[in-house]
């Protein structure tokens, strides 16, 4: 976790960016340079592109300023005078307007003799508490002036920075890694998942291969969700605009709708940005009392979000974003058992993956309402007093250490975030309970309490996998392709020495296979046995079969790979792959 002394070198060396550039490419417009995970960035105007092959010399300028730089300063200037140094600069005149209608003071910050807008929030004395070694320009990128299409597009130059050299190398050893274990490059090589321009950015097409992958990962999720009284539900991929607005989904995603019109009757309709507003009107179809609940409803379906083309990145930003999506309607008094089973799903599903282990693999953050701005949060008191408590007392019961995040709940109610790293370390959020006052409200969802009045029920979203694109993206990278066996796209990979001689054998063993629900391939062919074999391990199937005279003469088989175990009859078989698949 970044500490707030790091943050303040990274701020700094944000604006030794700026001094450095400045050295090499004077009529430069600087814009903003704020400090970020990792490192830093500037948003600068040039007057002539810039190239990666730009960063060496600026990065060594940076270095030799940085023993000049012993001492910030800042003054306080007037509207008018700010306008006057800035005069050229026509995107700190924009950001010196916005301070004055705050009715802010404008602070200018001085080291060294460059000066620049700023709040503050710096190191002391940057030369003696920044190590030289400690940064590195990194890459170039475009970016437009307030993350607005409509505005110019500026060079975001990106910096890394950390405590000391030891951590900037280990994080360039990561990045190394991670380029290794790109889910774009192990998704293209393991045949997973392609796009087509013909199609559309943003939209994966999924293999055969890739299908399997996805269908062991939704198999496995029903089976734990199906033990809990989850139900399964079907709707649409479009509705009226009207559902969202009532949800409140519109207010928020109406600029990443995709709008659609019918061609025979006009009417007008969306994509679905998300699917929690048509599970209302499922529960709202017929009158509910008490009896009935808790409903559970459960889905693998598609929404829809119209991603700018710059955010996009393989399987972890799509547009066609598929998952297994669940709501629960419930009273309140029902709020805990129904988290409390939530969590007992994630326990589950995550230690089948090997990432379920409480401090090293995962934390939980419980995240509550900021009691400085009530007004932020829509509800009751009781309820969210409630709802919080419930889900601290989940926590202790678990044993989960949740982190208490103030003003990090959601303004319909609180949640529990489940944080994962992945083999390198990486931080994800990727499970999560949350608990929705507002919905309900919105689309005057009821039931019948005991007493004979009508009462609003509460609904809980639950996540497990959440976006399976960005959830396999991450999986893919995490194993490096070389998946547990029960989520493998190809657990066994069966290959005949001699097509001609032990073809027809194998082609009977791959049969019994898949009659058994495994995920079995015949590899055959005119390509060289040879070949074929270190195929098979390229694309780190599970286990290789191969088939030859003793195989035949003696019914029982040698297997290779994730493990390697021989003279195995199909029946020791069938019951050492039944047990890998219920791990």
């Amino acid at each position: 976790m970044e500490t707030n002394d790091l943050s303040k070198k990274r701020h700094t060396l944000a604006h030794l960016l700026a001094a450095a550039t400045l050295e090499h490419y004077p009529d430069t417009k600087l814009t903003l340079g704020p400090a970020i995970d990792n490192g830093f960035y500037y948003d600068m105007e040039f007057s002539k592109p810039l190239t990666d092959s730009d960063l060496p010399k600026i990065e060594k300028s940076m270095k030799k300023l940085l023993p000049k730089w012993t001492e910030f300063s800042h003054r306080v200037v007037s509207v008018a005078e700010a306008r006057q140094i800035f005069a050229e600069n026509p995107y700190k005149l924009e950001l010196i307007e916005e301070i004055s209608a705050k009715g802010e003071p404008i602070t200018l910050y001085i080291c060294a003799g460059f000066e620049d807008l700023c709040r503050g929030g710096h190191s002391d004395n940057p030369s003696k508490e920044i190590d030289a070694e400690s940064f590195k320009l990194d890459k170039l990128a475009g970016a437009y002036w307030r993350g607005d299409e409509k505005n110019k597009m500026l060079t975001r130059i990106y910096g890394l920075a950390f405590e000391n050299k030891a951590e900037l190398d280990a994080h360039l050893a990561m990045v190394e890694a991670a380029k290794e274990r790109d889910h774009r490059k192990i998704g293209k090589e393991l045949n997973l998942f392609t796009f087509s321009e013909l199609v559309g950015a943003g939209l994966p097409l999924w293999t055969p291969r890739g299908h399997k992958l996805r269908e062991a990962l939704t198999d496995r999720l029903w089976s734990i969700s199906k033990k809990y009284g989850y139900e399964k539900v079907t709707i649409p991929h479009i509705a009226k605009l009207a559902l969202y607005e009532t949800s409140g989904h519109a207010a928020k995603f109406k600029d990443e709708f995709f709008y659609v019109r019918g061609a025979q009757s006009g009417d007008e309709f969306v994509f679905k940005p998300m699917n929690c507003p048509h599970h209302t009107q499922i529960y709202a179809a017929v009158p509910h009392s008490y009896r009935d609940l808790p409903i559970r409803l459960n889905e693998l379906t598609m929404m829809y979000r119209d991603e700018k083309p710059g955010q996009l990145l393989g399987l972890s930003r799509v547009r066609s974003i598929s998952v297994d999506d669940a709501h629960i309607f419930c009273t309140p008094d029902q709020i805990k058992e129904e988290v409390r089973n939530i969590v007992k799903t994630i326990e589950e599903f995550y230690s089948s993956l090997g990432m379920y282990n409480k401090g090293e693999t995962f934390w939980v953050s419980l995240s509550v309402r900021d009691p400085k701005t009530p007004e932020k949060y829509l509800g009751t008191e009781e309820n969210w007093q409630k709802a919080e408590q419930f889900l601290q007392d989940i926590s202790d019961e678990f044993k989960l250490d949740a982190k208490r995040m103030e003003g990090e709940a959601a303004f319909y109610g609180p949640k529990l975030d489940f944080m994962f790293k992945d083999a390198l370390g990486r931080e994800r959020q990727l499970a999560t309970a949350q608990i929705d006052f507002v919905q309900p409200e919105r689309f005057g969802l009821e039931y019948t309490a005991k007493d004979g009045t009508k009462q609003r029920p509460v609904m809980i979203h639950r996540a497990i996998a959440g976006s399976l694109e960005r959830f396999l993206a991450i999986m893919i990278e995490h194993f490096a392709g070389n998946f547990p066996f029960w989520l493998s796209p190809v657990q066994v990979a069966i290959i005949p020495i001699k097509d001609e001689v032990h073809g027809d054998f194998a082609k009977e063993i791959h049969e019994k296979m898949l009659s058994k629900g495994i995920r079995s391939e015949l590899v055959a062919g005119d390509v060289g046995f040879g070949k074929r074999v270190r195929e098979a391990k390229n694309q780190k199937v599970s286990f290789i079969m191969v088939i030859g005279d003793q195989e035949i003469s003696t019914s029982k088989f040698k297997l290779e790979g994730v493990e390697t175990f021989e003279g195995q009859t199909l029946e020791d078989i069938d019951k050492k792959f039944l047990e890998l698949n219920s791990i």
